[in-house]
């Protein structure tokens, strides 16, 4: 019998910790709760009253003894409650470079007609917080990453000390949440590659310079006006502009070109070459092998490159 009591008292407790997606709302098999140092000082000080009062046998000293046991016991009923019911979900993960902090939304609402103080979450931060009745409120916790690829959202600790902070009352949450973390980019700046042996391709039926169309490589004759300066003021290289119309070669970035000793440096200048073409609007290509991205510019195209390279 008591080793069926165990298991099962185990198995309850690997309940509460198991990975959900759904919402978490917190009863008494989620919620565990322990003395405080605060807590055990006051104990201690309620057994120094109740000798002093057994030796001297004073009536008053056995009335502010029971009394400060009282308020010791009463306190762990508002400290469990004030987690009781609260319920808690995930919400969105945002994206980051390996080495920053990935941010995930948790928003707690608080169903009831009572307000919830001091409350705490805590993953590698941990941030204080309060809920008034029927009050919902999102909670951005940061988890900091080292290598590419998806972050887990990892164990989330829901807390609170209230009222007296004689107890603490905690849960432990996890949840399915992860965030996609991109390849470091490399703090060298380079040039861009050369794309030989890309095909020039011919521009649409427009002639003339009614539509900006892609980069080409600087060569001696290209119009002035055609320069890309913001890219050269970047450090990227010399490039002139190319309209509808005119014949230009397209600009590829190709791991097989990317300088590196090993997988992890030559993903690292792929990710400082796709945000230094980002930031000069420049419209690129992207390769991997067994991957071959067209050429496109713009926000969707540069977090489609980023996210193969995070799942290379």
């Amino acid at each position: 019998m008591k080793e069926l009591l165990q298991r099962w008292r185990a198995k309850q407790a690997f309940r509460s910790t198991a990975v959900s997606s759904e919402p978490i709302t917190l009863a008494h098999k989620r919620i565990f709760i322990l003395p405080t140092r605060r807590g055990m000082d006051f104990l201690v000080i309620i057994g120094i009253l109740l000798l002093i009062a057994f030796i001297y046998n004073n009536n008053l000293a056995y009335l502010l003894c029971f009394l400060l046991a009282s308020v010791f016991f009463i306190t762990i009923i508002h400290t469990f409650k004030s987690l009781s019911g609260l319920v808690i979900y995930k919400g969105q993960s945002s994206s980051v470079f390996a080495g920053e902090a990935a941010g995930f939304d948790i928003h707690v609402s608080n169903p009831s007609s009572e307000a919830r103080f001091n409350l705490q979450l805590h993953l590698s931060d941990e941030v204080l917080f309060s809920l008034q009745p029927q009050q919902k409120q999102c909670i951005t916790l940061h988890s900091p990453t080292q290598k590419r690829g998806w972050h887990p959202c990892g164990k989330i600790i829901l807390s609170s000390t209230y009222p007296l902070g004689l107890f603490r009352a905690w849960s432990v949450l996890r949840f399915d949440a992860k965030a996609l973390v991109y390849p470091k980019p490399a703090k060298e700046v380079l040039a861009f590659p050369e794309n030989a042996g890309v095909q020039n391709q011919q521009g649409s039926a427009k002639t003339g310079n009614d539509e900006f169309y892609g980069l080409k490589e600087y060569q001696s004759g290209d119009s002035i006006r055609h320069i890309h300066w913001k890219a050269f003021a970047k450090g990227l290289g010399l490039y002139s502009k190319q309209y509808s119309g005119e014949t230009f070669a397209e600009l590829w970035l190709d791991y097989e070109t990317a300088p590196g000793h090993d997988t992890e440096q030559r993903l690292s200048q792929m990710c400082r070459w796709l945000v230094d073409a980002d930031k000069a609007g420049l419209h690129y290509g992207f390769m991997l092998p067994g991957l071959k991205i067209q050429p496109s510019s713009g926000t969707l195209h540069f977090k489609k490159c980023l996210e193969a390279l995070a799942l290379f």
